[in-house]
């Protein structure tokens, strides 16, 4: 998919791709090293250089990322006496030497900039700043041997460390964060610049799904560069997808979209894409006033002012900005009056045009989700006939690999992340059959009780506190009585001061007899096994399909936990991806073809309340102010690249660990696209239609429609030149219509993307007086 991804960027006015280095995947274990597949950093660093652009490459080599242990390998944790990120000799004899394997590694293959290469920037730590504090004066030492460590590479191109205040000269600290236009270095030799812009937030199971309008995003981005701004990155620029167990903790989603311009499938998501892309191309036309000009700032009123870069005293580019979040404003600039709407700037490429205005989208729309949801656009294949097999995992130990102790383990240091689960078995000698209640505390994330075998309770944390408590009343049978506990992780932590000691599994197990005499159960054996079942047999694995291990017929058992599903499926028809509709399952993790698509979580709602319909842009942003799918799952579909699949049968196997329908799983694709419109004959002037010293009263508004690379508008669905009204997928005729459809048949079928004028010259006058809009919605196919 990269080839394709990295041309819509460079579509969409993007120069410079950043990527994170992945520590964990890259040296899974120690001295051995892997860059193979998508962890090819060389091929996708190749990739962007084929592509024209420049590359950011952010080494860390801690990452966050919301990527498990924040890019860190577990392996480390266990290296005798290390502490992480701060001044440690073993911790920073393992750090330089994987700088050094990928900086030298870049060197081999002539990538940095000044062998011919792409990457102009390179990154050591990452958003140490934010918790430096914790580490004291081995924070503060760290940092500066950090700093010293990367120049020693001498790669002959700048350094940066981002959310870092106290980055060493000549090291450029640069900012994180929805806004920085108010961002200033640390020292007047460094420039201003932008590592981190949030296009959304990130999805973590239990919560709404977070998103951010593009009229405020684009805000943000002018008022950066008003304030002079030289390098601004967005994060996440296409989203993707944390497939397998790579997705960090506690409890982030498989789906890593982030509300980005393309979207996890790798579609292009409009308004977003078009409105930043005309963004970028308004800012550009002022780039050799930015890069050479003399900064003025000039005050316009309350919450308004302008910023004038000149370069003589009449050759100037200007931003007007009204930066209050309620009231829209009429200013007057260079003897001009300017309509600057609340929450808005203002470009002006040579003081006088507006070629571009934040909060004026101009119509670029598609209908519904990013995610392939289904539509008259969706081809839906449902697996209910589809031949279902199964497999039931032994509750408690079922192996012989077990270990015993007279105390509670911490699940990471006893699994080493080589699995999510960790069962723990003990036993509970009654002198008769007696009813008890039995208290469980846990550090997270989750863990599913058995007694006797039989489900008892199943409890759970969540993103943001993965700690819970598990209180039930339980009927003991005289003698003994088995206590087994699946305890499971979603995600090793992955960010915070010292986050990689952070725990997980459980603390404390007491029982209490209806006198509330209580027994703590937390020092009595305990027998341990690592991992499921399953896991060991490798039921994933596809040579597995045909084993005798799976159970087959006509009745698939359903709500059970602890099982594993085996099925088949023919790849619906079209090259676009897929998308596994998980809405019937419970919690698990899925596997095409021996990809573990990730873990799935569909019966963990969100709360109810918190969302709402429209967002309005102006004002500040946070992850809670945005929220969409309250009361639902975080994530029902899942993504499944179309390289994954073939022609023929394949395979789909289900890990389901509380209890699910499977035979309702549907396997889905979009084979057509939806794209729409809607631009009044006084819209802002397109910025790619502006040319410099022209009267934009002689320019033409225009109506532009953009299929996906591979796509080609196939028909006109609506087509109205009036007043009409509705959104994308609603569009209805208004008071004032002309039917303009074989006009804009005409300008656009076939094409992949077609502007038509707004113009009543070229479509008549249907009501004289009437400011009137051209409203289209069309159809893309493969």
């Amino acid at each position: 998919m990269w080839p394709g991804i990295i041309e819509k960027a460079k579509e969409g006015g993007l120069d410079v791709i950043e990527t994170y280095v992945f520590w964990n995947y890259h040296e899974p274990v120690k001295g051995q090293y892997y860059f193979e597949g998508r962890f090819d950093l060389v091929k996708f660093v190749k990739t962007v250089q084929d592509a024209g652009l420049f590359v950011h490459l952010r080494i860390g080599p801690y990452a966050c990322a919301e990527w498990n242990y924040g890019g860190f390998p577990l392996w480390l944790h266990f290296i005798p006496g290390i502490q992480f990120r701060t001044t440690n000799g073993p911790f920073q004899a393992e750090m330089e030497l994987f700088l050094a394997k990928i900086v030298d590694l870049m060197k081999e293959e002539n990538l940095f900039a000044t062998q011919g290469g792409p990457i102009i920037l390179a990154q050591v730590e990452n958003e140490y700043g934010n918790v430096e504090w914790a580490y004291g004066v081995g924070g503060e030492l760290y940092v500066k041997w950090a700093a010293q460590t990367a120049l020693n590479f001498n790669i002959s191109v700048p350094w940066v460390m981002c959310s870092q205040e106290d980055a060493p000269d000549p090291i450029i600290n640069t900012c994180n964060g929805f806004y920085c236009d108010t961002f200033v270095p640390n020292s007047p030799s460094k420039p201003k610049m932008w590592t981190e812009d949030y296009t959304g937030w990130f999805l973590s199971f239990g919560y709404p799904v977070p998103y951010r309008p593009v009229e405020d995003l684009a805000f943000a981005v002018a008022r950066f560069f008003q304030k002079g701004g030289t390098f601004h990155n967005y994060y996440m620029y296409f989203g993707g997808t944390n497939f397998g167990r790579t997705a960090g903790g506690p409890l982030v989603a498989t789906s890593y979209d982030y509300d980005a311009p393309i979207d996890e499938y790798g579609f292009i998501r409009q308004p977003k894409w078009g409105h930043l892309r005309d963004l970028h191309m308004a800012i550009k036309q002022c780039e050799e006033y930015l890069v050479n000009g003399d900064q003025t700032h000039q005050s316009l009123g309350i919450n308004l002012e302008a910023d004038i870069y000149h370069r003589t005293a009449n050759n100037c580019a200007a931003f007007l900005a009204n930066y209050g979040s309620s009231l829209d404003a009429n200013v007057t600039f260079n003897g001009k009056v300017y309509f600057l709407p609340a929450w808005s700037v203002s470009i002006l490429p040579d003081c006088k045009t507006v070629s571009f205005n934040t909060a004026k989208v101009a119509g670029k729309k598609s209908v519904g989700d990013s995610t392939i949801s289904p539509s008259a656009s969706v081809s839906e294949l449902s697996l209910s006939n589809s031949p279902w097999s199964w497999y039931l995992e032994k509750v408690g130990i079922w192996s012989n690999d077990s270990l015993t102790a007279n105390n509670l383990l911490e699940q990471i240091n006893t699994t080493k992340d080589t699995s999510d689960f960790l069962w723990y078995t003990t036993s509970i000698e009654a002198d008769e059959k007696k009813d008890a209640f039995l208290l469980i505390e846990s550090l997270g994330h989750a863990a599913l009780v058995f007694l006797n075998k039989k489900v008892l309770a199943f409890g759970y944390g969540y993103h943001d506190d993965a700690s819970f408590n598990i209180s039930e009343k339980i009927s003991l049978e005289q003698g003994n009585n088995t206590l087994d506990i699946i305890s499971m992780i979603i995600g090793v932590q992955n960010y915070g001061p010292w986050f990689d000691i952070m725990g997980a599994g459980l603390y404390t197990v007491i029982l209490a007899d209806l006198k509330n005499v209580k027994k703590d159960y937390s020092s009595n054996e305990w027998t341990y096994q690592v991992g499921t079942e399953g896991e060991s047999l490798g039921l994933d694995r596809t040579d597995l399909a045909n084993s005798s291990l799976w159970t087959q017929g006509s009745s698939i058992p359903i709500n059970q936990s602890l099982i594993w599903y085996k099925s088949t499926f023919v790849a619906p028809d079209g090259k676009g991806p897929l998308s596994l509709n998980l809405a019937s399952m419970g919690k698990g993790q899925a596997w095409v073809n021996g990809q573990s698509i990730g873990r799935y979580w569909s019966t963990y709602l969100s709360p109810k309340t918190g969302c709402t319909d429209k967002c309005d842009y102006r004002g500040s942003y946070d992850a809670q102010k945005c929220q969409k799918k309250c009361g639902q799952p975080a994530q029902i579909l899942y993504h499944v690249p179309r390289t994954w699949v073939h022609s023929g049968e394949n395979l789909l196997v289900l890990h389901e660990e509380l209890g699910g329908d499977p035979s309702k799983i549907s396997v889905m694709t979009r084979t057509e696209q939806v794209v729409c419109s809607h631009v009044s004959e006084y819209d802002s002037i397109p910025v790619d239609l502006w040319k410099p010293n022209s009267d934009s009263s002689s320019q033409t508004p225009e109506v532009q429609l953009t299929c996906d690379q591979g796509w080609k508008i196939a028909s006109v669905h609506f087509a109205s030149f009036g007043n009409p009204k509705g959104d994308c997928g609603m569009f209805a005729q208004g008071s004032c219509h002309a039917d303009v459809s074989s006009a804009v048949e005409q300008a656009c079928i076939g094409k992949q993307k077609c502007s038509v004028p707004v113009s009543a010259a070229k479509f008549g006058n249907p009501c004289p007086g009437v400011v009137k809009s051209l409203a289209v919605e069309a159809l893309c196919s493969a």
